[in-house]
């Protein structure tokens, strides 16, 4: 139990902005899942479109500070490269 008064806000503030983090990296999950598995299922317009989705959510985490910079950009890079050669557009490297 906190002693001071300022320190029980901080414990509550943490639980909410900890139980915010776990929100936007499981929508960050599920939606990255789902780009794979439109491009599994060589549905490219589908994973384009969800790709979008996934781009905006990760850089949106970035910027709230969920995700550092260098991880959201690996991430959306990571898609990226599984969009481009499903789409044909690159070759498995």
């Amino acid at each position: 139990m906190a002693n001071l008064k300022s320190s029980a806000k901080d414990a509550k503030r943490s639980k909410v902005r900890a139980l915010r983090n776990k929100v936007r990296m499981s929508e960050i999950k599920t939606v990255s899942k789902k780009v794979l598995e439109r491009i599994e299922d060589g549905n490219v317009e589908g994973a384009n479109e969800m790709f979008v989705v996934a781009q905006a959510k990760i850089a949106r985490a970035a910027g709230k500070g969920t995700l550092k910079g260098n991880t959201a950009s690996r991430k959306i890079a990571k898609l990226a490269k599984n969009l481009a050669i499903a789409a044909g557009k690159r070759k498995n490297a």
